[in-house]
């Protein structure tokens, strides 16, 4: 991942991050995770909320963790199996716990979008463990200049971030406001460190993708904070 400039991935202490925003979440949480895993660190994949089964199966208990750390073949991912769904949804407090516990990294998808590029969250989401250092709001590039009702979950919710605007398509200005409200990527970060996933950027026309980085700079979020993704290259 040499294109990508957060320090956390160098910094050699432990942290729990969640991966919030729309499509892409899980893809970018097992990049990371590869990434780590052969940078010698113990991770963790897990979640909150619901996501699919990886292929390679899933661990139930801390045994099947350990083996896979020493194996060093894949990210070892931690749940419950949901009923009726078959996906993993977060797994029992004792094995939370030895994760938070014994992991150097614990990468957890912490919200849902159906698949679409970007969302507005509701009221209980995203859902954040209280042992959360680090937030990664991630949003797809293929969003931009499609109508919001295409390419936002849950648009609806966000008529105060998406105030003032003349037309229902979402632009790079409505992606940056989306991105760094408190209502919107930046809900429920308080403290935390705060990063940006900007995905696919390769569908996206470059001079859309510097404006919007400078949108989010403007913001507040420094340019080391922020990583334009391409498609599946890390």
């Amino acid at each position: 991942m040499e294109n990508c400039p957060w320090n956390f991935l160098h910094d050699k202490q432990k942290h729990i991050v969640s991966l919030v925003g729309g499509g892409g979440k899980t893809t970018i949480m097992y990049e990371l995770g590869t990434y780590l895993l052969y940078q010698g660190c113990k991770v963790v994949a897990t979640t909150t909320t619901h996501i699919w089964q990886p292929a390679q199966g899933y661990c139930a208990t801390w045994a099947q963790v350990e083996q896979l750390w020493q194996e060093r073949s894949y990210v070892p991912t931690i749940g419950a199996v949901e009923t009726g769904t078959g996906k993993l949804v977060q797994p029992a407090p004792e094995l939370l716990a030895q994760a938070l516990r014994c992991a150097d990294y614990v990468l957890v998808e912490a919200d849902g979008s159906k698949h679409l590029p970007c969302k507005v969250p509701r009221d209980d989401e995203p859902v954040l463990l209280p042992e959360c250092d680090i937030v990664i709001a991630v949003a797809g590039m293929d969003a931009l200049g499609r109508a919001l009702d295409e390419v936002c979950f849950r648009w609806q919710l966000g008529g105060n971030i998406f105030a003032g605007s003349c037309n229902m398509l979402m632009d790079e200005f409505k992606m940056s406001a989306l991105i760094a409200n408190e209502r919107g990527g930046r809900k429920d970060v308080g403290s935390r460190a705060f990063y940006v996933a900007l995905n696919k950027c390769e569908l996206a026309a470059p001079e859309k993708l510097e404006r919007l980085r400078a949108l989010l700079i403007e913001q507040g979020i420094g340019k080391e904070n922020i990583w334009l993704r391409y498609g599946s290259r890390i």
